[in-house]
């Protein structure tokens, strides 16, 4: 742990994207096409009335920020926008990308400000970003600006993930701006003030694949280059260990990590059921990391043809279960934009189909940790994951519950029928109107697991802690995040510091914070914020 301390005032900037690249000479703040750049010099706007809300501890480490920092008025005025630091250079970044299938063309930092680039004490290197701190030539016909619920989903749900092992940007602070933004939540003509936030999110890189996308879309394919090599050279220079020249080996070795990358993020999503719910191309990390916390949602009940984007209803292309395969389709964009570096698409190709194979083992992996299996045996566990899957979705199953509970069963022939099912029986939403088919589909299920357990004869000991590093026992459930937002609408900021402090250590029992691990509630259903979410901050 880190234990030197620095103000605000030391942090040590190594804004290397700007200095590598060559920016908008365009310095005025107006909507406009930028071409022949990868960002614009841009001001975050001034707020009336910033207060701190909340900030992450952990976040504040890497930056080697301590509480006092945190809790001083420079702090807010700086992650607010009001200020900045004499180092900081911020911009907006200049990408496009594919949205829900479809070429959008030019997107870029709409409503996000890259505040500068810190080099922390153990030679980390942090950007610092605000999200909902004003227009940028980006903004198109929007205000650049957030409300307090979707801030407030980003910031825990950053947090969240990071304490899940989820591979995710950072949450260092939310603040509010003493503004009122109007919002249309649902696009249905009921626009309303809402109160303004902005939250600081913090990563290696925020660099998309959308920023390749629209260089070679726009045929600037030596400015291309000139980004993929500062890519490699700043956030994979552990390639150059065994090829140090920038040629078509390294970027196709380059190329095969992000899609590694890629698919280890969207294993973990698959394992804890989170549900990006807008995978667009300019919502991909290049690093492999979740970004962009919009329409997010975590299944309550397991059903792989769910997704909390009111967008994507009709066609839900961003469903939970078609996840790995709308990244395959991203790295294939991606592929087709770095193209014209290689001008051979077998290399891509193969690339392609290793994403495939890397993801397939991952999951049959993962799955077994699940299960608390010492290994994916394929005869053996292939039907029996399938048929569990079925089993799920056949009937309203909690999915986060069912899997921890799962854990306390004995590898044990000698158990009864009621025995088996006790420790499960929580995890369905209506236990008592199950049918007596579906029951004895799950007994029977369970007898094989119970068999499959007994090949691996593992202690019953081991195998419940195994699992219960596999299986939180706590997610930021949906309605809970709305909870915390109907309360802090009203300046109740309490659940915001507990769900924070819940979600550091989500696989443990936690056992004074039960009520947190409880199914979703009746009333949340359907709820707005509880259930689906619009693109709309």
């Amino acid at each position: 742990m880190n234990t030197k301390f620095k103000g605000l005032n030391d942090l040590i900037f190594d804004n290397r994207f700007i200095r590598d690249l060559p920016a908008d000479q365009e310095t005025a703040n107006y909507r406009r096409q930028v071409t022949e750049a990868c960002y614009s010099y841009v001001k975050p706007t001034k707020v009336a009335q910033p207060r701190l809300l909340a900030y992450a501890a952990e976040v504040a480490e890497l930056l080697d920020l301590d509480a006092k920092t945190c809790e001083s008025q420079q702090f807010t005025d700086i992650f607010s926008g009001n200020a900045l630091l004499a180092d900081m250079k911020p911009y907006a970044m200049c990408y496009g990308g594919h949205q829900f299938g479809n070429w959008a063309g030019q997107l870029g930092d709409g409503r996000a400000i890259n505040l500068g680039e810190v080099h922390n004490s153990r030679n980390q290197h942090w950007t610092l970003q605000l999200k909902g701190a004003g227009a940028t030539p980006y903004s198109r016909s929007a205000d650049g600006l957030a409300v307090l619920r979707s801030s407030l989903r980003e910031f825990l749900c950053s947090e969240a993930m990071y304490h899940l092992g989820v591979p995710t940007t950072r949450a260092l602070s939310l603040i509010l701006t003493g503004e009122n933004v109007t919002r249309d939540m649902f696009y249905d003509g009921n626009a309303k003030a809402e109160q303004g936030a902005v939250v600081c999110r913090v990563a290696p890189s925020f660099v998309r694949f959308g920023n390749f996308q629209l260089l070679s879309a726009r045929n600037e394919f030596a400015l291309l280059r000139q980004l993929v090599d500062s890519t490699i050279r700043h956030d994979f220079a552990y390639l150059l260990d065994d090829n140090p020249t920038f040629d078509k080996t390294l970027y196709m070795q380059w190329f095969n990590e992000v899609c590694r990358k890629t698919a280890d993020m969207v294993i973990h999503w698959q394992r804890v059921g989170f549900v990006h719910g807008v995978m667009n191309t300019d919502n991909m990390s290049i690093l492999g990391l979740t970004i962009d916390y919009g329409p997010y949602g975590w299944l309550d009940n397991y059903n792989p043809d769910w997704t909390p984007n009111t967008t994507d209803a009709s066609n839900r292309r961003y469903r939970y279960g078609q996840q790995p395969q709308i990244a395959l389709w991203n790295l294939l964009q991606l592929a087709n934009a770095l193209y014209p570096l290689i001008e051979d698409d077998k290399p891509f190709q193969q690339a392609l189909n290793t994403y495939n194979q890397y993801f397939e083992q991952g999951w049959e992996a993962m799955m077994a940790e699940k299960l608390g299996l010492q290994n994916f045996i394929a005869d053996k566990d292939e039907a029996l994951i399938n048929e569990l899957l079925e089993i799920l979705a056949a009937e309203e199953t909690d999915m986060t519950i069912f899997y921890r509970q799962l854990a306390l069963v004995h590898a044990d022939n000698e158990q009864t029928d009621a025995e088996l099912l006790a420790p499960l029986q929580s995890a369905w939403y209506q236990w008592d109107t199950l049918s007596s088919a579906y029951v004895t589909r799950v007994l029977t299920w369970l007898r094989d697991y119970v068999q499959r357990l007994q090949q691996d004869n593992r202690p019953h000991s081991e195998k419940g802690q195994a699992m219960n590093k596999a299986n939180p026992k706590y997610i930021l459930r949906n309605y809970l995040s709305q909870q915390a937002i109907d309360k802090a609408e009203q300046g109740d900021f309490s659940m915001v510091a507990e769900l924070l402090d819940l979600m550091r250590h989500p696989y443990d029992e936690q056992a004074e914070q039960q009520h947190y691990a409880a199914k979703r509630p009746d009333w949340a259903k359907n709820k707005a914020g509880c259930s689906m979410l619009s693109c709309s901050s």
